[in-house]
């Protein structure tokens, strides 16, 4: 089940001038103009400060908006999405909505949306749902950006896959068809953006999707291995390696370790790294198509789907 809306989890007061704060509540904190214009102070949105030594998150980025924008505004599209835990591309605006029929006040760093969504709370802040969320979303981010959002928010157990799939079945009006699509190929146990990535890259050439997250357990039920995508029939699994070096030796032997037990029981593991995903998708579908179909998969007719998100940057 997924997490419910909380103020539980709102962090504790940090003193003045440690969470942000408005121009007007600066003079009332006796923080002079000249002090806000100094290097101790960081100008977040126009007209919204904070401490310079003060850490700056989904939260504060939150929070900051919502002072910016007038009452009623809550958070929703990329900074409801960042504020929920999940993974969106960067968006030079903060993102706040407010009832429809409401005046929205254009501005350079704050894009205001008109809404009909009924805004929950997360950590003390307005905010729209996690399915409210993902549709909003749906209206401004591509397929992949979206099955990326979805699986973060499934990881971070702010909703589940059913509960996605349905809320996006019943939704309508822009983005709604972008949405079913996307939440139809969203899955649990996903642990980065980048493994969403390897996988609508096998999905979208018309390769097997492959089970996602399998784990092995020992004769006590511990969990002894796992891996990120993989067919357990052929023993034929795709993983992905971020680490561009190995830091620690302890690390670079437990990896060895764990790639001689799988090679024992005759698993074939394909490691991908960023270069496969960003600078030669086509070189990667097709390594995949020949080891998949050399492991005694079905392998279905080629699509090029895949060029649309993966162009490929030599």
């Amino acid at each position: 089940m997924a997490v419910q809306p909380t103020g539980a989890a709102r962090p504790p007061d940090r003193g003045p001038g440690l969470m942000p704060f408005t121009h007007r509540q600066a003079g009332a904190m006796g923080i002079t103009r000249r002090e806000l214009q100094s290097r101790a102070y960081r100008k977040l949105l126009r007209g919204i400060y904070i401490r310079a030594e003060a850490p700056v998150g989904p939260y504060e980025e939150t929070r900051a908006a919502l002072l910016a924008a007038s009452d009623g505004a809550f958070a929703s599209h990329h900074t409801a999405a960042r504020l929920w835990g999940g993974i969106v591309p960067h968006s030079a605006r903060a993102h706040v909505s407010v009832p429809r029929g409401r005046p929205r006040s254009p501005r350079e760093d704050l894009a205001v949306h008109s809404s009909s969504r009924t805004p929950t709370s997360f950590r003390g802040q307005a905010v729209t749902t996690p399915l409210d969320t993902f549709l909003d979303c749906a209206t401004a981010l591509d397929l992949l950006d979206l099955v990326i959002l979805g699986d973060s928010l499934v990881r971070k157990r702010r909703i589940t896959t059913a509960e996605l799939l349905e809320g996006c079945r019943r939704a309508t009006g822009r983005g709604a068809r972008r949405a079913r699509t996307a939440a139809a190929l969203v899955r649990e146990g996903v642990d980065s953006a980048m493994e969403t990535r390897a996988r609508l890259l096998r999905v979208l050439s018309g390769l097997p999707e492959l089970e996602t997250d399998i784990r092995f357990y020992d004769e006590r039920g511990r969990l002894r291995r796992r891996l990120d995508a993989g067919d357990r029939k052929t023993r034929t699994a795709v993983e992905y390696d971020g680490r561009q070096h190995v830091a620690r030796e302890e690390q670079w032997e437990s990896d060895i370790g764990r790639r001689e037990e799988f090679e024992d029981e005759a698993w074939r593991i394909v490691v991908l790294t960023s270069k496969d995903i960003y600078r030669t998708p086509g070189e990667t579908v097709e390594r995949l198509r020949r080891i998949l179909r050399a492991r005694g998969m079905t392998i279905g007719p080629a699509r090029d789907d895949w060029r649309r998100y993966f162009p490929g940057h030599p």
